[in-house]
């Protein structure tokens, strides 16, 4: 019973996840938005509404900031994790596309193999040669649609997609202690807070123009769903943890992709070429090969 609960929150929080880029992407389409202002609202919101939801069901929130260890931690994560992927996953949604942003977050692992192996001072196993080499190899589909003299996405839309995994390795990798320490939610609602409190000051958000745009009633409600919709997405993600295994995790998460993917063609009338679908097949299918490797090793 607890492993088909699990099963249900990875499938509907991946599935929520996906949404999220589609929705972005078309707020970004047709509206005046910024990214840095509609990141900026949407990392405030959640934050303030998370760290409500934990005072009113009797959590203290004050304690983390008393001990300065923990704090430069914390904001260590809420600069370069929460505020670093967000960003550049929607920077990378403006620059390129929802699918392909959402594919590009798949490159995490092979920057989670190449930092632990770095700080090993050995090489990676072949299992994860494999699947890296696999995982490239679906990217330049995914890039060049089987063409070998151009690229199908502009060097800023690479960059930001690079940028993307890179931090979603980070992401990964660095908040394990202070997650542990202080539990999931606390630490993603400072993160998130914080996040929108130091992008909002370098963006001076309470100068911009864009705020007469929220005055469309459809425009905020769009926006309004697309924080919610992150939000639970997020939540749902996590609480999955409990109840079913890292791999059967990470192979449920594909439904991102395919979300993003159906949306895109349904609603913003996006196909992928041929070789691309073929690249992100490849793609999901090496990093699906890079987890079950790596659970049969550790075994």
């Amino acid at each position: 019973m607890n492993r088909a609960k699990g099963i249900v929150l990875i499938i509907t929080g991946a599935m929520l996840w996906g949404a999220t880029g589609p929705l972005m992407e078309w707020i970004l389409s047709n509206s005046m938005l910024t990214v840095p202002f509609m990141l900026t609202i949407r990392l405030l919101v959640a934050g303030v509404v998370l760290l409500a939801f934990l005072k009113l069901t009797g959590n203290q929130l004050r304690p983390i900031w008393r001990q300065p260890y923990w704090v430069k931690r914390l904001i260590i994560f809420a600069m370069f994790g929460m505020l670093g992927v967000q960003y550049s996953f929607v920077a990378a949604i403006e620059s390129s596309n929802a699918v392909v942003a959402t594919l590009l977050q798949f490159l995490a692992p092979i920057f989670v193999v190449i930092f632990v192996s770095w700080s090993m001072k050995k090489w990676p196993p072949k299992y994860q040669l494999i699947g890296i080499a696999g995982t490239l190899i679906g990217l330049f589909f995914l890039l060049t649609n089987g063409s070998f003299t151009k690229l199908l996405l502009s060097p800023e839309a690479l960059a930001w997609g690079v940028a993307v995994g890179l931090s979603f390795a980070f992401y990964t990798l660095y908040p394990g202690a202070l997650m542990k320490e202080w539990g999931v939610l606390l630490v993603v609602g400072w993160s998130m807070l914080i996040g929108g409190l130091v992008l909002g000051s370098i963006s001076r958000v309470w100068q911009s123009d864009e705020w007469a745009l929220l005055l469309d009633w459809k425009l905020s409600v769009l926006l309004l769903t697309v924080i919610v919709i992150g939000t639970v997405a997020f939540i749902l993600f996590l609480s999955s943890m409990k109840y079913i295994s890292a791999i059967e995790t990470s192979i449920l998460s594909s439904m991102e992709p395919l979300t993003a993917m159906i949306i895109s063609v349904i609603w913003l009338q996006q196909v992928l070429g041929k070789w691309q679908l073929m690249g992100a097949l490849i793609m999901l299918i090496c990093v699906t090969w890079l987890s079950i490797a790596g659970d049969r090793n550790k075994k």
